[in-house]
């Protein structure tokens, strides 16, 4: 992995042949000159070793902060601490990057339902993340709860979560704009929601749309290790009669404009990684057939280098999904994941729909910004 932050002075150089042009974003809705790219950093790991792009990107999550009794809690602080600073850092090659705390994620959703459930531990939990963008003078949060009313992994969970959650953006929205009267700043707030039907029957998404500036749609993982068939895991169109319902971008765009989620403020998640299974067939190159037990999947950069058409993969194109997948007959082994294409069309999905921007998980993914760069030319980021 390369040296992060040594970037500073290759980025300088880079915006003198690249326009600096990430939008002069508003929060609230407003609009803007281009759509947004949001990557997921991940601090989780530790000590930020990703050489960022300030130049390419809008919005960064800063993947994750944990949530602890009722609180918002830096797990390891002092790592936190220089991570912030580095990315803050960013800001010194593009004045109008924001960088986002996000928090929850898959693990760590686990005490979301107990840190919102009465008024003032709402109230006294968003104030402990608004607290940590005051000290380290960051741009916002955003909420990854996965999921309201739903076990995710293991999590603590109950009806009242569809209201709590509703209150939890209020008082952010609120608490952001009151540190904002003294900054002077404009605070955003996001949240991270799932693709599939029960993440707007569990939620209020209508209500909860007017206090965040963009929701951020994860357009992937339709497809996973517990599936008894192959699929693909963030195609942007259903191609399977079996599982087209909520198994793809499309679907879940329609599900949250249902919802009343506004269409300039949905974002399009976008997986940088791959998923695999060992498959029982050959048959169909393994695409919408039965699957023995999940395997590696990989980053794209992995799958890329290591994989496409080498190593015994061969790599398709399914012009109904608008997705790539690749299948090594002899190991019997398939993977899904997004490509240079794929994302050029989804590109074209969230101009065509008038839809905010793109986010993508996460940014180690794609080392050599073979994907980032597809979003950063489609979207006027750069030449």
């Amino acid at each position: 992995m390369r040296n992060p932050f040594l970037l500073l002075a290759g980025a300088i150089a880079c915006s003198l042949f690249f326009s600096c042009a990430t939008s002069s974003e508003q929060p609230e809705g407003q609009k803007t000159e281009k759509p947004v790219i949001v990557a997921y950093v991940g601090g989780f790991r530790g000590n930020l070793t990703e050489n960022v792009n300030p130049n390419k990107l809008s919005h960064i999550n800063y993947a994750f902060v944990n949530v602890l009794g009722n609180r918002a809690v830096l797990t390891n602080e002092k790592t936190d601490t220089v991570n912030f600073r580095l990315l803050n850092e960013l800001k010194k090659v593009n004045k109008d990057l924001k960088i986002l705390i996000s928090l929850g994620g898959w693990s760590w959703s686990k005490y979301f339902s107990d840190a919102v459930l009465s008024d003032t531990s709402n109230r006294n939990f968003s104030q402990s993340s608004v607290d940590i963008v005051a000290k380290y003078d960051l741009d916002g949060v955003d909420i990854d709860w996965e999921y309201p009313n739903m076990i995710g992994d293991s999590n603590v969970y109950r009806p009242e979560d569809k209201q709590n959650y509703t209150i939890l953006f209020k008082n952010l929205r609120e608490q952001l704009d009151s540190l904002g009267k003294v900054t002077g700043k404009k605070y955003f707030v996001t949240t991270a929601v799932g693709g599939n039907v029960d993440y707007t029957s569990t939620t209020e998404m209508d209500k909860v749309a007017q206090y965040c500036d963009f929701i951020n749609l994860m357009a992937y993982d339709f497809a996973g290790g517990n599936d008894t068939l192959s699929n693909h895991h963030t195609g942007l169109f259903p191609s399977s009669p079996e599982k087209s319902k909520f198994s793809n971008t499309d679907e879940g765009v329609k599900m949250f404009l249902n919802a009343g989620v506004p269409a300039d403020k949905l974002v399009i998640g976008m997986g940088f990684y791959g998923k695999g299974w060992e498959m029982a067939t050959t048959e169909n190159n393994g695409l919408f057939r039965r699957t023995v037990k999940p395997v590696r999947g990989g980053g794209f950069g992995y799958i890329k280098d290591s994989l496409e058409n080498k190593n015994g993969f061969v790599k398709y194109w399914d012009d109904v999904a608008k997705s790539p997948y690749i299948f090594n007959a002899e190991k019997k082994i398939f993977i899904s994941y997004d490509d240079e294409r794929s994302i050029k069309e989804k590109c074209d999905y969230i101009r065509k729909n008038g839809l905010r921007g793109a986010m993508f998980w996460e940014y180690e993914d794609d080392p050599k910004e073979n994907l980032l760069s597809v979003l950063a030319k489609e979207f006027g980021y750069v030449q």
